[in-house]
């Protein structure tokens, strides 16, 4: 059965990891009774801040582990939410370290990897981070790299960063169908030459109209539909 529009032009599907597979706000909901009222906030002000902090770094010509980023921001979360206690940070660390995947990613990755398509992460976590992740949601075994941007010092959208999928897995970027679910990431993936599919999960308003999807789903699951 021939494969879907861009899956019928590719060799590999490298996806973002952190909220594309591997849902950033579930650290938060498994505490959300102990941090109570403010914790939708909490989350999304930690992923907020942990985004903007890759990109200032990256314009700035600086770099530091995604890990680290991520205490500073879960810090300045805490600060600007004064009403929880700081005292479950080191519980949402351990939380974000083993965060939940998405309920359709295991099927999807399968059914990919049975076409004959290799299956890829490219993200901005650090190694062990993404090493944790991976292990934690039973993935591992069904993708072929995990890639860091830790080798390139920088994050996405930086074209540097990109550039670990294609000299990795031995794939022309113009073979390579690229997920996620930020459409800032999508916008740099579509600069870059992947053909990117945008994971709209939450029916978000698009953004960067000169730099689009070639496809917009709202799981994964819709990738082979």
């Amino acid at each position: 059965m021939p494969l879907p529009a861009p899956l019928d032009h590719a060799d590999a599907v490298v996806f973002d990891a952190y909220g594309t597979l591997l849902d950033v706000h579930s650290a938060v909901q498994r505490h959300a009774a102990a941090i109570g009222p403010d914790a939708a906030r909490l989350s999304e002000t930690w992923r907020q801040k942990q985004l903007e902090y890759s990109w200032v770094l990256s314009l700035c010509g600086h770099y530091a582990p995604f890990w680290t980023l991520t205490e500073r921001a879960l810090d300045h979360a805490l600060a600007r939410h004064p009403g929880v206690d700081p005292a479950i940070r080191p519980d949402l660390l351990d939380a974000y370290r083993t965060l939940d995947a998405y309920p359709e990613v295991p099927g999807t990755l399968d059914a990919l990897r049975r076409a004959g398509l290799t299956t890829a992460i490219l993200s901005n976590g650090d190694t062990a981070m993404l090493a944790a992740a991976v292990t934690a949601a039973d993935l591992a075994e069904r993708l072929d790299a995990v890639l860091s941007v830790d080798p390139a010092g920088t994050f996405k959208t930086a074209p540097r960063a990109y550039d670990l999928a294609p000299d990795r897995l031995g794939v022309p970027r113009e073979r390579i169908v690229f997920l996620s679910s930020n459409r800032w990431d999508i916008a740099g993936a579509a600069a870059y030459g992947f053909a990117p599919v945008w994971v709209n999960r939450t029916d978000q308003p698009d953004e960067y109209p000169d730099l689009e999807p070639v496809r917009v789903i709202r799981s994964l699951d819709g990738l082979l539909a």
